[in-house]
């Protein structure tokens, strides 16, 4: 479609121009500039307090620390009522105190009607080191929120993945709220978690407590630190030196382990007393985002102690805790529901003091009661999580939906495909799923009850959103097969059609189903013979996918071209393209033409002669969709397009342009073909037919049908009879 629109390119700075717009629109209403639509993609750049942006910034009642917000506040304010909203920025905007005034401000004027997350750090701003999650927003200029809000989310910006939930505007952002955070919920999951943290009521104030930063800057203090402890130093606690929920002290390390205790660094140190620490910074890859220990002061004989700034502690009014209430503390904190919490409104590196105030809390005497029943050795995480679910939430309504349990079962799969030695590519959620799928296992589903269902994409994904939750578009299904299920297949993991071998892989009615001694393994998954299953599978799959292989290459359709044998894989579209297109059109309407390119359902391509299409001025754009057969027709130079229709569709008008597009650079004439096995196949498709392209039937192969455009009527010349 060609669209017409008049454009202005402004080579001034943004904020300057905008906040003489807003200035003027103040002053005087009917000059004011406004627009109906704006979209952005602003530079992320911190703000110096005394700047001149700062000051203009300030002029329209905004103080924000970064660039990106002040482009945000600023075009939000110069939109109409009613106005359209679009921007793709950082997602650190969401919660924490810097961008708190822009929040406030900008939510007041604009109401959230989509959000797509992009999960991964590495991608949307790699080049500008920027690490954090992107997210792309969608808003309107209004003060009247909508009932919902969309959520997608996809791991970057070239995944075609994409998970679509709906959720209440409150959920998003709730009214009541004094920080305003943004809780980005992507799927059910997420919102059973976050009902989950609904049970707990209590703030750091409530039950006496608050969380400050280690006091300690190291390279500030650097005259006063020492390597190891000597005489007048006290511990200098650091990140590193926190290990399996305590303090392993003094440490290995580069980091210097004692601070000396003058006059000059008393006010860095605290009294010896017990603490919880927690680390500043973590990110989204690692295995936990909020990593809490219990600071043991019976531990260490000394009168006071320094943390580290890279460390929050938690602490009563300076002094320390109870060793049991400590216990309790760190070990809520551990838990995988607070860290999937988290994770739900922390998109950047820090786990900020103010993240970790606004949490909330079990009451005093669950804390108590948690850590009453923790000993001198830390819990694992899976006695962690069974402790919150026995003691804080299994008196609750919710005990039946567990995230928690969801969750795990997820990471569980996630596991078993890292151990089994797939590539990064398919260590991800996606896969995970899939995996699950064609076991037919739901979350609370012991291991031991894996089946082999034949089970197809489709149903793979109708699996994932009933049982886990997990909602993706269904347009989405090409990427679960190319991107998991065809690396499941190579690695010997699953079968493909058992039921009908000659069934093509691309057929709509393709299914799938675990691999027999895959199947016998992962039954074995969290038993004592996982080890030596895993170990005996490993050494012998090499050899499993040398016999899929031969099977595969078996049943393969072999074709003759310039001399030499190469093979299709089975089905429909090949046996159209081998027995009819190549032995029987070719021959008569492309006589002594050359084949160029064959294309195969399992593979990109069976035969492809780069070479002779570059002679022909085409250079393959290696993004495109190839037709399934080309020939040059060297007796009218013709370049011949065909498409062999069986599962997917024929040349259609959009077909049609793509092709033109893909072989635009060619230097002789295009032509167009599509091809059936039958007539009956041809009329279900018979409206979508391209003009000025050609249709051949295999059942009537000394026929053309050709559907002009240009002409729309030439005479049928017959021959003469002859007169004695």
């Amino acid at each position: 479609m060609d669209i017409s629109f008049n454009y202005e390119i402004r080579e001034t700075d943004f904020i300057e121009d905008a906040v003489k717009l807003l200035q003027v629109g103040l002053l005087n209403s009917a000059n004011a500039t406004e627009f109906t639509h704006a979209i952005l993609n602003p530079p992320y750049l911190k703000i110096n307090a005394h700047s001149k942006v700062r000051e203009l910034l300030r002029s329209i009642g905004l103080e924000t620390s970064n660039l990106y917000t002040s482009f945000m506040a600023a075009t939000a304010q110069l939109l109409k009522p009613n106005g359209e909203f679009v921007a793709i920025t950082p997602r650190s905007f969401c919660n924490g105190p810097y961008f708190r005034d822009f929040r406030k401000m900008f939510l007041e004027m604009m109401a959230l009607q989509q959000v797509h997350l992009f999960e991964s750090r590495q991608e949307a701003f790699s080049d500008d080191d920027v690490l954090q999650e992107t997210i792309i927003i969608q808003a309107t200029k209004q003060t009247q929120k909508s009932s919902s809000v969309i959520i997608n989310t996809s791991s970057g910006a070239n995944d075609d993945l994409i998970m679509s939930h709906s959720v209440p505007y409150t959920a998003l952002v709730n009214p009541n709220d004094l920080e305003q955070f943004i809780h980005i919920l992507p799927d059910k999951i997420s919102q059973q978690i976050v009902q989950r943290m609904e049970l707990f009521t209590c703030t750091l104030k409530d039950l006496g407590l608050t969380v400050s930063t280690g006091r300690v800057v190291d390279f500030r203090a650097k005259d006063y630190l020492r390597i190891n402890p000597e005489n007048n130093s006290v511990p200098l606690i650091y990140p590193v030196n926190l290990s399996n929920g305590y303090v392993e002290y003094p440490k290995i390390t580069k980091k210097p382990q004692a601070i000396v205790h003058i006059e000059e660094t008393a006010n860095l140190l605290i009294p010896n007393e017990h603490y919880v620490l927690c680390k500043r910074f973590s990110s989204k890859e690692e295995k936990r985002r909020v990593v809490a220990v219990v600071y043991n002061a019976d531990q260490f004989n000394y009168a006071y102690v320094g943390f580290e700034n890279h460390l929050n502690y938690f602490h009563n009014n300076g002094r320390g805790l109870s060793l049991t209430l400590a216990r309790g503390l760190a070990v809520y904190l551990n838990s995988t529901l607070v860290d999937a919490f988290f994770r739900l409104f922390n998109g950047h590196t820090q786990v900020n003091a103010t993240d970790l105030r606004k949490l909330k809390y079990p009451n005093l005497d669950q804390l108590l009661s948690l850590g009453t029943a923790i000993k001198e050795q830390f819990p694992s995480l899976r006695e962690i999580d069974q402790l919150i679910e026995n003691q804080l939430v299994s008196m609750s309504n919710l005990s039946e939906n567990n995230p928690i349990t969801t969750k795990s079962r997820i990471d569980e799969a996630l596991q078993i495909l890292t151990q089994l030695g797939f590539p990064r590519a398919q260590l991800n959620e996606r896969s995970a799923l899939t995996l699950l799928a064609l076991l037919d296992l739901k979350p609370t589903d012991s291991w031991e009850l894996a089946t082999f269902p034949l089970i197809g994409i489709t149903p793979m994904m109708n699996f994932m959103a009933q049982h886990y939750g997990k909602t993706y578009k269904p347009n989405t299904r090409e990427t679960v097969r190319r991107q998991t299920v065809h690396q499941f297949l190579d690695a010997a993991l699953i079968v493909a059609n058992p039921d009908d071998l000659s069934r093509p892989i691309n057929s709509p009615k393709t299914v799938y189903q675990i691999e027999n001694s895959a199947l016998e393994l992962l039954r074995t998954y969290a038993t004592d013979e996982w080890e030596k299953s895993i170990c005996t599978y490993l050494a012998s799959v090499e050899t499993l996918k040398k016999q899929y292989a031969q099977e595969r290459e078996m049943s393969h359709i072999p074709i003759v071209i310039a001399g030499e044998i190469k093979t299709l894989s089975p089905g429909g579209q090949n046996i159209l393209i081998v027995e009819k297109i190549i032995n029987d059109f070719a021959p008569r309407f492309t006589p002594s033409g050359k084949l160029i390119y064959v294309g195969d359902t399992d593979e990109k391509f069976a035969h492809f002669d780069e070479a002779a299409l570059v002679d022909l001025g085409v250079n393959i754009d290696s993004h495109g969709k190839m037709p399934d057969v080309i020939i040059h027709f060297t007796t009218n130079n013709w370049l011949v397009l065909i498409e062999a229709v069986t599962s997917h569709g024929p040349i259609n008008p959009k077909r049609k342009k793509e092709l033109e597009v893909l072989f635009r650079g060619a230097q002789i004439p295009l032509v167009m073909v599509t091809t059936f096995l039958s007539r009956k196949a041809m009329v279900a498709y018979l409206a979508e037919i391209a003009w000025e392209t050609d249709v051949w039937v295999g059942e009537d192969s000394t026929h053309l049908i050709h559907f002009n455009g240009e002409y729309l009527l030439q005479a049928y010349q017959r021959e003469k009879k002859q007169t004695s």
